[in-house]
């Protein structure tokens, strides 16, 4: 066999053989170091860092070795700019990725400094939303540089978007038309990232379902909803729709529970047994307890019973405590104020209507209209006479 083929072999072997066992090794140990910096990662700055840079760099480096490699090997020149023209779209996708990672490093920390699990925690809610969706907003546009750049190195592509760019206003009308429900979300995220009409862990009720925010992405809101269900919605739905926010400025909230009682309820008393039932109730937080008769009827008067509490949560147990206690007492105390149906008096006076009727003689009314049917003596001789 030529020996000039086993120097030509032997040329494009090594760098190879070279390039491989070197990015091998370097993708080994970067490896490790990032299963390393994931245990010490909460704890230490430096192992957080490693663990965004190393495993995207175990892929671009051995990309970088193999094109180092390829540029020392004696092949065609078109073969060079092919393998060169992959490896570099490799690594240009490696440090999209970089950025991705990075970027959600940033937010990762953010969200740290700023915990929700706290008592006041609307403005932690308020950073963590707005680091949430930028973040993915962020994320996405790097993405799509990344793949737009990647793609337009392709020449075949290239000029397809330069053959394109004559007609770009009716592609932009087509697109925009086409992209419409995506580009209105990425735009109602970034107006509830600036003006937050909702956040993170807000109370809301949308469409009628009571729940609370549980995730915002760049193009919808997850609701998880009383009962566990979760709610996904569209966030344009939220910039062009009412929906109720209990959350939006405070936590704290009022809260109602109402009883029908008899008239002659003791309102004084009753004023004194709710606010002995929301000072003994670690739910009330001071600041309301109130009771009004605020309807009334022939048979009872409405009560409503006014209380305040942190949060909704608490809120809706303090109602239903209260509503409870107070029937206890009532029950106690004053059991006539609880209200009840009075028939024997009714009853009575059927009684006493059908003896006044017995007693009065019975007359026949006439059931016809007056006159109507009222027989004359002319009226009976044309009829005799009628010859029919």
């Amino acid at each position: 066999m030529d020996p000039g083929f086993w120097s030509q072999a032997g040329a494009i072997a090594w760098p190879l053989m070279l390039a491989l066992v070197l990015g091998l090794l370097v993708r080994r140990t970067l490896l490790a170091l990032a299963r390393r910096a994931d245990a010490h990662a909460a704890k230490h700055m430096r192992a957080r860092v490693v663990q965004v840079i190393a495993t995207p760099a175990a892929l671009a480096l051995p990309l970088l070795f193999l094109s180092l490699a390829i540029r020392a090997m004696p092949l065609p020149e078109r073969w060079l700019e092919r393998i060169q023209h992959g490896l570099g779209v490799g690594g240009l996708l490696c440090v999209t990725w970089l950025a991705v990672r990075a970027v959600g490093a940033v937010e990762r920390r953010i969200l740290r400094q700023h915990p929700v699990e706290v008592a006041d925690n609307l403005d932690a809610r308020r950073v963590q939303t707005q680091t949430r969706v930028l973040s993915r907003i962020t994320q996405g546009a790097i993405v799509l540089a990344g793949v737009s750049i990647a793609l337009m190195t392709f020449p075949p592509i290239r000029q397809l978007g330069t053959t394109l760019l004559a007609s770009a206003g009716i592609i932009g009308l087509v697109a925009g038309i086409a992209a419409k429900p995506v580009f209105g979300n990425l735009i109602a995220g970034l107006q509830i990232a600036m003006t937050q009409p909702i956040r993170l862990d807000d109370v809301v009720i949308v469409q009628g379902e009571w729940g609370r925010i549980e995730e915002i992405d760049s193009t919808y809101v997850v609701v998880r909803i009383w009962d566990e269900r979760r709610l996904v919605v569209p966030l344009q739905w939220f910039i062009e729709n009412p929906f109720e926010n209990w959350t939006r400025t405070t936590s704290q909230l009022l809260g109602t529970a109402f009883l029908w009682l008899d008239y002659r309820t003791p309102m004084a008393d009753v004023r004194l047994a709710l606010q002995r039932i929301c000072e003994s109730d670690e739910r009330w937080d001071g600041r309301v307890c109130v009771a009004q008769i605020t309807d009334s009827d022939r048979s009872a008067v409405q009560v409503r019973l006014l209380v305040s509490a942190r949060n909704s949560g608490d809120l809706f147990d303090l109602r239903c405590a209260v509503r409870e206690r107070m029937v206890e007492f009532l029950n106690a105390s004053h059991p006539y104020a609880l209200p009840r149906v009075r028939v024997a008096r009714a009853i009575r006076a059927a009684g006493d209507s059908e003896s006044r009727q017995a007693r009065v003689p019975k007359r026949t009314e006439p059931t016809t209209s007056p006159g109507a049917e009222d027989v004359n003596a002319a009226d009976v001789g044309a009829r005799q006479s009628d010859p029919v």
